[in-house]
């Protein structure tokens, strides 16, 4: 027998292990609902996405003692779901989507639905020790919208100028000019209120005491790369996707390209390592080097990156060794 679930669905009956307690448990969300699969378990349980539907979750969570709560961090719609588990004291870890697709493919999952995507989510927790979610502070959700909006307005800038390239109307021409100004009175006015809050952070103190670090990028890496100061060098540069990978297969050697990682940062950090490799001594002789051994450009460019980063890893580990 079916029973009706949040938003009209319908859900089969759930049939949980002989002993649920210490399985890994897998949440897909959606706007609406929140799907639960504990892993060894036929069928789904369903919450409703909102206050009372995540009290219920929680609730229903807490006697299993979960080996570890898998859920994908789908911006707004997880948020609230994976603090309040956090709150309450489950073993949450928050996946990057692309990971829960990878690990779906490896293990032969194609299909795509809300309750397979809730037991991959369950059987990866199962298999895998993920990190585990650490809620951000307040002042790093305010200063990471403030980065989150700026971004947007960048792309909105480099858009419109894209097509008011191809405009010959004058009209248009001015219009899209009036458009370009008042984006680019916006991208200001970020920037300043990004600063305001960076200075007002003595704990980011370190991030400023390398030329080439501005606001913008010490805001990126103080809400989009937390761990940094808590990981080596060589972690850290692999977390934020400027270590470069091995390609190579039995005798052949590949060339090494960095992937993956946290697309924000690496935005960010090759702007500052432009500026960096011109302006900082020790950097700027570092990218210098790198060209006089043949390097082409972007290489140097990308390793000036990654040690900026680990630079920055190791002044902040410093900073929080002192202050523990």
């Amino acid at each position: 027998m079916t029973r009706p679930g949040p938003a009209g669905r319908t859900l089969d009956p759930v049939s949980l292990p002989e002993n649920p307690v210490n399985e890994a448990i897998g949440v897909d969300v959606s706007k609406a609902a929140l799907d639960v699969v504990v892993h060894g378990s036929t069928g789904q349980m369903s919450f409703a996405n909102d206050a009372r539907g995540r009290r219920k979750l929680v609730a229903t969570l807490l006697p299993l003692k979960p080996r570890q709560v898998v859920i994908e961090s789908t911006g707004r719609y997880d948020l609230a779901a994976t603090d309040a588990m956090h709150d309450a004291g489950l073993p949450v870890v928050r996946i990057n989507p692309r990971q829960g697709r990878d690990f779906a493919r490896a293990t032969g999952q194609l299909a795509k639905t809300d309750r397979l995507d809730a037991c991959v989510l369950a059987r990866m927790g199962q298999v895998l020790d993920l990190p585990r979610y650490q809620p951000k502070a307040a002042w790093q959700r305010r200063l990471g919208e403030w980065t989150q909006r700026r971004t947007q307005v960048i792309d909105m800038l480099s858009a419109e100028r894209q097509r008011a390239g191809g405009l010959t109307d004058p009209i248009l021409k001015r219009l899209a000019r009036v458009h370009i100004d008042a984006l680019e009175r916006t991208r200001r006015e970020l920037d300043r209120q990004i600063a305001d809050q960076v200075r007002a952070q003595p704990a980011l103190a370190q991030l400023r005491s390398l030329k080439g670090v501005g606001p913008v990028l010490q805001a990126v890496l103080a809400c989009e790369l937390p761990e940094l100061g808590r990981l080596s060098g060589k972690a850290i540069a692999k977390l934020a996707g400027v270590a470069p990978l091995a390609r190579d297969s039995g005798t052949m050697r590949g060339k090494r390209r960095i992937w993956g990682g946290r697309a924000q940062i690496r935005s960010s950090l090759y702007m500052a390592a432009m500026s960096a490799s011109r302006f900082e001594p020790r950097l700027k002789a570092f990218y210098e080097g790198l060209r006089a051994r043949g390097k082409a450009g972007k290489v140097a460019i990308v390793a000036v990156m990654r040690k900026m980063l680990v630079i920055l890893n190791a002044r902040m580990r410093d900073q929080l060794a002192l202050a523990g």
